[in-house]
């Protein structure tokens, strides 16, 4: 597999060639999760409550299994081992909300417009962890990783 030139700018590929861009990256894309996993854990009964109000039962079982997620697919993406399998979870725990949490058909006014915008920020989100997903598996024509 050759290596491909940049259509980027030098300065822009310059400074994302960086060794610090990639795993700053990595972290800002699973910050949310990294923040609500931490946050349900530390609040398990609030965690609960809001899982419940989406009408997701037992409310601790789905807490548990999104708190393990959030974590989890985190580490995984951070360090750049198992992307597929963690960002993964974090996509499939994002379609969920996005399905429970954000279901604009069933709404109207303000809160219509809101759950729609967050839908599809949502839905960014699952592209943006599957584009880290298929970069963390790129390689160049040296077998070195193209994000680190």
């Amino acid at each position: 597999m050759a290596a491909t030139q940049s259509e980027n700018p030098a300065w822009i590929a310059m400074l994302l060639s960086r060794p610090w861009v990639a795993p700053a990256l990595r972290i800002a894309l699973v910050s949310a999760y990294l923040v609500g996993g931490v946050d349900k854990l530390a609040h398990f009964q609030d965690a609960i409550a809001e899982q419940e109000h989406f009408g997701l039962h037992p409310g601790a079982l789905w807490a548990a299994v999104t708190i393990v997620v959030e974590l989890a697919g985190s580490l995984c993406v951070i360090v750049n081992r198992w992307v597929w399998l963690g960002a993964g979870g974090l996509g499939v725990l994002t379609a969920v909300a996005m399905v429970v949490a954000n279901d604009f058909w069933n709404l109207t006014g303000q809160a219509r417009f809101m759950a729609y915008n967050s839908f599809f920020e949502h839905l960014g989100l699952i592209a943006a962890l599957a584009m880290a997903t298929r970069l963390a598996d790129k390689k160049t024509s040296n077998g070195n990783k193209t994000f680190p």
